[in-house]
């Protein structure tokens, strides 16, 4: 399975703020840190935001900070949300599939998808920074 840019980047965005300390990187900063366009960035910080798993402040002194839910998180609950609850392949689209009606490999793709997701579920953000990643973060940091 693969995910999406938005998801991946939710992710990494997660894992930042969870080792940024007392430090509030901006949106900016943030995706300058990983290398991403400023816009989609924000997307995916407003996002997260909406979801109450940052905080983001305006103005000086602003910047973004994980909250507790942020942090506790659950990486397949991420990842659900982020992606949908689509199917991994599109039976019914513009040319339906003619297997559509016995089709077995769609109730084991979804399966499969579902096994992906629930291996996910109880890791949580904070689970995710500690070491060795947690130091590498900051590492990659662009501030000083």
């Amino acid at each position: 399975m693969r995910l999406l840019r938005s998801t991946d980047l939710a992710l990494r965005v997660l894992m930042r703020l969870a080792v940024a300390g007392d430090s509030t990187p901006t949106t900016r900063e943030v995706a300058a840190d990983m290398d991403v366009p400023y816009t989609h960035a924000a997307k995916v910080v407003a996002e997260l935001q909406h979801l109450g798993l940052l905080e983001a402040r305006r103005g000086r002194g602003g910047g973004l900070t994980l909250t507790e839910a942020g942090r506790t998180a659950s990486v397949g609950a991420l990842v659900r949300t982020f992606e949908g609850d689509g199917d991994v392949v599109d039976c019914e689209g513009a040319s339906p599939c003619p297997l559509h009606s016995a089709c077995r490999l769609r109730g084991a793709l979804r399966r499969a998808q579902e096994a992906f997701f629930a291996s996910l579920d109880p890791l949580t953000v904070g689970d995710m920074v500690a070491a060795p990643t947690g130091p590498l973060l900051l590492g990659i940091s662009s501030r000083p």
